[in-house]
């Protein structure tokens, strides 16, 4: 490890008077500045361990690569005397910097980013399940199970394991939820359980139970109370969690301590559950469906427009960190239509990334730091991760960036003209095409040539371009 080069990074974001607090994750240093005008980013640039460097929810971040950060961010401890410090304290830190706006998106991530593993997981044996059951994959008209009939089990198996995480969905975000906003989670596990209860119309029979005029209700003082689960649904469970974590704390402030085992648990399970079932749950449902309603009717209006818009934005929208709040809304789509057309167009935005990244390897051989770079980074990319690709490489030279979201766009529009949708989230890279329905897959499949062609041909172009314009 190279102590002069870590002691430069530190200079470089301040020194260690402007560290309010630091930590890593896998690929990067995450720092709370008290000043990020005191940054030095050319020399963070010219830094060999650095691979990349950007401002994103009130944190400075410092790409540098898997396996290396560790060891750069203990010789960062030992050089700088910082305490270590958890993610959440650089979260708690670096959210004082940010505006409304901010904040409200950062809350919406760190509620749904724990559980993205589980939703992950989910999408990846889907696609498992996918190729078991999918006809004409293997066999004209027929699937893998109909032609060899004791595999039918074992993915019927492989769908329950798979449909869990999203069956049980409020439960994952009523855990999450509850504990981001300071209660505890494993009431929020209850709550979202609470909501999905056999004892409830299962909320994707609702609309034919509504047709037919058979939907169960409670009589409760006068008022009638339709007895209807949330399965799928982001927002019930969202609001419901926001209260019964406000309720424990209220509560808990002015029960003496002796009493809070059995009045602080019971009190807010309880009324947040009427509230839940009579007011909350209701009325998110309506602002659900609305909200899926009208991402849909655009993108079956003008699916050329969503394509190109949402193809086009998603890496910028990185950048800023509000593509987070698009999980949300992916998940809602899941729940109430079976699928999102979202997704797909997210898995092929990283990928083009790479490939632009891939791109530099060629178009600047002098650069022998850039090449490997751009190698590891476009390959990082390709597998689902960005943030090498685009941080380190594509942003700095601006150009490779601008190829990347034309590739997208052109993509998302091609994919979005024939619905292409996903039962899932999966993992966003090559090896998305897991996590897509099986009948979309050939158009996928042409998706993920143009993004793998034209973000490289562009950029190697722009590069070329630029050299000689500088000669």
């Amino acid at each position: 490890m190279d102590r002069k080069a870590v002691e430069e990074i530190v200079e470089a974001v301040g020194g260690k008077e402007n560290i309010a607090a630091a930590t890593h994750c896998v690929t990067r240093l995450r720092f709370a500045l008290k000043d990020e005008g005191k940054v030095d980013n050319e020399k963070l640039e010219r830094n060999d361990l650095v691979k990349g460097s950007f401002s994103a929810n009130g944190q400075y971040q410092v790409v540098i690569g898997q396996g290396l950060v560790d060891k750069v961010y203990n010789e960062m401890v030992a050089i700088t005397g910082i305490g270590t410090a958890t993610k959440q304290e650089i979260k708690d830190a670096a959210e004082q910097n940010l505006n409304p706006l901010q904040r409200a998106i950062k809350t919406l991530a760190d509620i749904f980013i724990p559980i993205l593993p589980a939703i992950v997981t989910a999408g990846l044996l889907m696609g498992i399940n996918n190729i078991l059951t999918g006809k004409d994959i293997f066999f004209e008209g027929k699937a893998l199970i109909d032609v060899y009939t004791s595999w039918a089990d074992f993915a019927s198996i492989i769908n329950l394991i798979a449909n869990t995480a999203f069956v049980f969905l409020p439960a994952l975000i009523g855990w999450s939820a509850v504990n981001k906003f300071g209660g505890n989670p494993l009431l929020g596990i209850v709550l979202g359980l609470m909501l999905v209860h056999p004892d409830l119309l299962n909320a994707w029979g609702y609309g034919e139970a509504q047709q037919k005029g058979e939907i169960p209700t409670w009589n409760l003082f006068g008022l009638s109370i339709e007895k209807v689960g949330y399965q799928g649904q982001v927002l019930p469970v969202l609001f419901a969690s926001y209260v019964l974590a406000k309720m424990e704390i209220f509560l808990k402030k002015r029960i003496p301590d002796a009493f809070q085992l059995l009045t602080v648990a019971p009190i807010a399970l309880l009324v947040t559950g009427f509230l839940s079932f009579i007011v909350i749950g209701p009325i998110t449902f309506a602002i659900g469906n609305l909200i899926t309603d009208g991402v849909v009717g655009i993108f079956d209006a003008v699916p050329v427009l969503g394509g190109l818009i949402y193809g086009a934005l998603y890496a910028p929208l990185v950048i800023t960190g509000m593509h987070h709040t698009f999980l949300a809304v992916d998940l809602q789509l899941i729940g109430t239509i079976g699928g999102t057309f979202l997704w797909p167009m997210v898995a092929l935005s990283n990928i083009a990334q790479g490939s632009a990244a891939f791109a530099m390897m060629f178009a600047e051989k002098d650069n022998e730091k850039l090449k490997g770079l751009s190698l590891t980074s476009a390959v990082s990319a390709w597998l689902g991760i960005t943030e090498p690709a685009m941080f380190g490489v594509n942003l700095r030279y601006k150009y490779p960036f601008m190829a990347a979201i034309i590739g997208s766009a052109i993509a998302g529009i091609v994919i979005t003209l024939r619905g292409v949708q996903a039962p899932s989230i999966g993992v966003g890279g090559l090896p998305a095409f897991l996590s897509i329905f099986t009948e979309y897959w050939g158009v996928f499949f042409l998706g993920m040539g143009i993004v793998l062609v034209v973000p490289f041909v562009l950029t190697f172009i722009m590069a070329k371009t630029k050299r000689r314009k500088e000669a």
